[in-house]
């Protein structure tokens, strides 16, 4: 290992940056967030570091780098495309015993700026040696996608209990087995959803018993995470959806959430299917609800993974209710739902300004969510219908709509497996809307949309295969007219 990774604590400390262009300006926002005291040699600076300057965050000397421009300095930074001027600073540089970054030069530096995660107080510095910064931008972009944000409070809240803790467990190995227990628990997820009070007094309890037992800290029950699945893509997921399902013990998960989607689960969950289906085997929600409760009650880290967003026809304001009720710690992690990310995939602007005033999500999986409707309002022409669960029901919403006056040529578009490779959009019109599902057997998971805008999708659709086009000839016409 040629470079010692080093924190350096700059507050107050000179730094001369010698540039004054795009790459000065990345180093110069490291050195403020660091507080350093930094002076741009430079005959000219961009407005940015105008602006800078102006605001009083830095000095500048206009002129050309001369070697005395380093006395008194603690790091010397050559941000310039002038080799002749690179290679100066960090003769001037060695000559003083200072250490100089040379960007892009690593056998003219003797110190190097890293890729860096932030989560202060927890900063994270990655480092190729200088050989390969692309691949430290790279890893730093994977960390990043795995550390959430709230890593920084839970430092913070950490450095602020760190002695009371030492003086209340004073054994390394049991203290040790604390922090595992409060970084997996029910602390860091008080301090994750900005709950440190509740944090702190769970905290207290857990030291006061440790003290009281010995040194041997509490152990706390599991926790449950409701999260949104999204329709398929992986890709769609959240990056707290990401950590959820990487840090869990126990998946359950409906029955349309992806292979690709679980296959980011942590490999040693335990994944168990619980999915409801009009057709064949399904788990009540009692059972889940159970399911929920008894692994929980082991101390166990919950997902329960349900496909687009657990708040949209999820059943997820159930699922939480009950976890209050039993005192089962919890937290949402929404989702992208079906009807915004399949209609994106087909192409499909929901509320194009030319075409929709108004969007709807509604339902139609069984005849009970089809008779609360209210369909004279669902029967408006300028709003989009984005209908769920509609392929066991296609022929009554399609009857209702016309009845209650929409009109028979409003474009409709079934997107099935929308996100997914396999997905499928077929364009029609309201009263072609049954005959159009059955002639190409369009199956669950779809999403019904009614509206012009559903006619858009022949024209800007960008994934998968070209949707079928099962409208009149004269319709598609018009709609490629425009």
């Amino acid at each position: 290992m040629r470079w010692l990774p080093l924190f350096l604590d700059l507050r107050g400390r000179r730094v001369v940056v010698i540039g004054g262009g795009a790459i000065a300006e990345r180093k110069i926002d490291l050195l403020i967030q660091s507080g350093a005291a930094i002076r741009i040699i430079a005959p000219a600076i961009t407005p940015r570091l105008a602006a800078r300057l102006t605001a009083g965050e830095l000095e500048h000397a206009p002129r050309d780098f001369v070697p005395a421009d380093l006395d008194g300095a603690r790091l010397a930074i050559a941000a310039t495309d002038a080799p002749l001027v690179n290679r100066a600073v960090a003769t001037a540089a060695e000559a003083r015993n200072i250490f100089a970054n040379i960007v892009d030069n690593a056998e003219l530096s003797t110190g190097i700026l890293p890729a860096i995660v932030d989560r202060s107080p927890l900063v994270i510095a990655i480092g190729t040696e200088g050989s390969a910064p692309a691949l430290a931008r790279y890893v730093r972009a994977h960390i990043e996608s795995l550390l959430d944000e709230s890593l920084g409070r839970l430092a913070g809240f950490l450095a602020r209990w760190r002695e009371r803790i030492r003086q209340r467990v004073p054994d390394t190995l049991l203290r040790r087995r604390l922090y595992e227990r409060i970084l997996h628990g029910p602390v860091a997820d008080r301090v994750r959803a900005a709950r440190e009070d509740e944090a702190a007094v769970l905290l207290d309890q857990m030291t006061l018993a440790g003290a009281a037992a010995g040194g041997a800290p509490a152990c706390e029950g599991g926790r449950v995470q409701i999260v949104g699945a999204g329709p398929g893509d992986p890709g769609l997921l959240t990056l707290h959806a990401l950590r959820a399902l990487q840090g869990a013990d126990v998946v359950l998960h409906d029955r349309l959430v992806s292979a690709g989607v679980l296959g980011l689960a942590r490999r040693e969950a335990q994944l168990i299917e619980v999915g409801k289906s009009a057709r064949g085997h399904s788990i009540d929600q009692a059972h889940i609800h159970e399911l929920m409760r008894e692994h929980a009650a082991r101390g166990l880290r919950v997902v329960r993974l349900k496909g687009g967003d657990p708040f949209i026809f999820g059943r997820g304001g159930e699922e939480i209710a009950f976890l209050r009720t039993h005192g089962i710690p919890y937290e949402v992690v929404p989702g992208i739902t079906a009807a915004l990310a399949c209609a994106a995939y087909a192409g499909i602007p929901l509320t194009h300004r030319d075409h929709a005033a108004s969007l709807r999500i509604v339902t139609a999986h069984c005849q009970g969510a089809i008779d609360a409707v209210d369909w004279r309002t669902l029967a408006l022409q300028r709003e989009t219908l984005a209908i769920y669960m509609a392929v066991g029901t296609v022929e009554r919403v399609e009857a209702e709509l016309l009845r209650h006056g929409r009109a028979p040529d409003t474009p409709v578009a079934f997107i099935e497996n929308g996100s997914r490779p396999e997905q499928r959009v077929l364009i029609g019109t309201l009263a072609g809307a049954a005959a159009l599902s059955a002639a190409h057997a369009v199956s669950s998971p779809a999403l019904l949309v009614v509206g012009s805008v559903a006619a858009l999708a022949a024209q800007l659709h960008w994934y998968g295969d070209v949707p079928l086009d099962g409208r009149p000839r004269a319709t598609a016409r018009v709609a490629h007219s425009g």
